[in-house]
């Protein structure tokens, strides 16, 4: 079958959102990251800030207070408001890869399309030194350190990753290709996942 739908995990200052959306507008297909807000809330119910603040709450430091909530599920009959969202989630990603081709970044895209044939599953990683410079060039100085900001965001999709999927986020097995865009540079890792893609086409 076709590879039609691109997934694509990333770690934090990898470039993984700017080397997909580059990528989706090489092959001229939709791209898929923020945009997913507007129809998981219509969906759910929540507001876009709500799901903004709360896609990836596992972090290391609540992780507890997230499984405490969702397993809570199901309680007086009704879902947690963690688990309504990964379901919307879950829902709304489904329906995209079943009406066009497109790439979709993170939330756990790569799991919800597990087995579909027509999905082409991507991790884009880098080393720590390559990660600091980019954000410090991208999103600036904080009041942390910017390798502990490195090491709260890969913990909170590490965590959220898990919880939901049962699955070691970055594990190279669960991927069709894995990219150090520290080495490769952005433009060659967009030109592999358009090759990759051309390949099965």
């Amino acid at each position: 079958m076709k590879k039609r739908i691109i997934t694509i995990s990333r770690q934090f200052g990898s470039g993984g959102h700017s080397i997909a959306k580059a990528a989706a507008e090489r092959m001229g297909i939709a791209f898929y990251d923020n945009q997913l807000i507007t129809e998981v809330a219509r969906q759910s119910g929540l507001s876009e800030e709500f799901i903004r603040e709360n896609e990836e709450y596992a972090s290391h430091s609540n992780s507890f207070l997230y499984q405490l909530a969702m397993s809570t599920a199901g309680t007086y009959g009704y879902p947690s408001v963690y688990q309504k969202l990964y379901e919307a989630q879950t829902k709304v990603i489904q329906d995209i890869a079943d009406k066009e081709s497109c790439i979709i970044v993170g939330r756990c895209a790569d799991y919800i399309l597990r087995d579909r044939e027509d999905c082409l599953h991507v991790f884009i990683h880098a080393d720590n030194e390559h990660r600091a410079k980019r954000i410090l060039e991208k999103y600036g100085a904080t009041d942390k350190t910017v390798s502990q900001r490195i090491k709260d965001k890969d913990n909170r999709r590490r965590n959220y990753y898990r919880f939901h999927t049962d699955r070691e986020w970055g594990v190279a097995a669960n991927y069709n290709l894995a990219l150090d865009s520290g080495v490769l540079g952005e433009e060659l890792c967009v030109e592999l996942i358009c090759k990759a893609m051309e390949k099965d086409n």
